[in-house]
């Protein structure tokens, strides 16, 4: 791979209402000439910005990769040009492949038709074996007479990082945890902290983004099964990237906190997969007991219960009317980052809530995240004479 081998549109996968905080990481990271469109970020680069980006960026759920493109007014011209289409540049005759097709505007309309006539041309001139279960998958997009084809070069979804092995009950995803750290203004400096951590995916993100631990490191990606890939290329990227981080020069701390044992486990355990066991603790304790740990305050950021059930919303409504009296009580200096689906919920805290963003999907819900600025009061003094892990005396 070289600097003049051709461009192509690259497209990063985001949550609808998160496409701006993907995009400043986008730039963060150094791809230049990078915009945001509905449901995501686009750039143009070439394969190795397509493997680099699969590893680096936190917040992206997929990077597909733009291989061709061609108008098509009806099947029988779409199967003619679909024949003549240069799969082999890209797709291997070895690799599964599967089709997904969606249909717009257009006047070929019906998607299941569409998928066949490409099917049959990729057995007929690649010998590509089609599996709609494990295959690599091809989309197509047919939008106003324009066949659009993409590769998902991820495979699995980039939230795998392949770290957390262990997760409870609704856990945020990491992608999404990432983008709301972001948003929430936290940029790698500072404690963080969850005092209902769950599986610890928050305080992870959070301790693996301060150490420049390339989230992909431990993985596999679908680019690896196409046509062309260099793998001597890819490791040299990979060990390049790896080179940079640091997590043993770390000096902030990352604390998570759960009244579920078992949660607090599998946060110890996921963070050590992680590589930042050493720098992240985690306490089994109630919301309600967490205090600062010593030095300068920082980022609470927390996704509690949204409450599904109506009968539940009296009880959550006390939840976090305690958690805002913990937070402005004991919190001074520090910046609060709230995950709900009910702007009521985050209203009873009482905490000053700049308004939210967009509401976000999560787990078949809409959620927002509600971030206050510094708490009043004094940011000194309090913190020094608590224990070292938060939460070790009752508030």
């Amino acid at each position: 791979m070289t600097d003049t081998a051709p461009k192509f549109e690259i497209f990063l996968v985001a949550a609808p209402g998160l496409e701006a905080a993907l995009l400043d990481e986008t730039h963060a990271v150094g791809f230049d000439g990078a915009a945001a469109v509905p449901g995501g970020v686009a750039f143009a680069g070439g394969w190795p910005d397509v493997w680099r980006a699969n590893l680096v960026l936190r917040g992206t759920g997929r990077v597909l990769a733009r291989i061709g493109a061609f108008r098509a007014m009806h099947l029988a011209q779409l199967d003619k040009r679909a024949r003549k289409f240069p799969w082999g540049d890209t797709l291997r005759a070895d690799v599964p492949v599967k089709v997904e097709v969606t249909c717009r505007r257009s006047r070929i309309y019906h998607a299941g038709a569409a998928q066949q006539r490409i099917e049959t041309a990729l057995r007929d001139s690649l010998g590509v074996t089609i599996d709609p279960e494990n295959g690599l998958a091809l989309k197509v997009r047919i939008e106003d007479d324009l066949c659009t084809f993409s590769i998902d070069t991820s495979g699995e979804p980039l939230h795998r990082r392949g770290h957390k092995l262990a997760v409870g009950k609704a856990p945020i995803r990491e992608t999404l945890a990432a983008l709301f750290l972001r948003k929430a203004g936290y940029d790698g400096t500072g404690p963080v902290l969850d005092p209902m951590c769950g599986s610890g995916t928050f305080v992870i993100e959070a301790a693996e983004i301060a150490a420049g631990l390339p989230p992909g490191r431990d993985r596999s990606f679908a680019f690896e099964r196409l046509a062309g890939f260099d793998e001597r290329a890819w490791q040299e990227l990979r060990a390049q990237e790896l080179a940079a981080a640091r997590p043993e020069e770390l000096t902030a701390r990352f604390f998570g906190s759960d009244r579920d044992a078992g949660a607090i486990r599998m946060s110890r355990e996921n963070a050590i997969r992680a590589g930042v066991g050493a720098v992240a603790a985690f306490l089994e304790q109630p919301a309600g007991r967490s205090v600062p740990p010593p030095g300068p305050p920082g980022l609470v950021i927390v996704n509690p219960p949204y409450g599904a059930r109506i009968g539940d919303r009296k009880r959550l409504r006390s939840l976090y009317a305690a958690f805002g009296r913990t937070m402005r009580d004991r919190f001074p200096g520090w910046r609060v980052a709230l995950v709900t689906s009910e702007p009521q919920l985050a209203q009873a805290t009482g905490l000053p809530f700049a308004p939210p963003g967009a509401p976000v999907p999560n787990g078949g819900l809409r959620v927002q995240l509600f971030v206050t600025g510094a708490l009043p009061g004094p940011a000194t003094g309090q913190a020094g004479d608590q224990d070292s892990d938060p939460g070790t005396k009752a508030g």
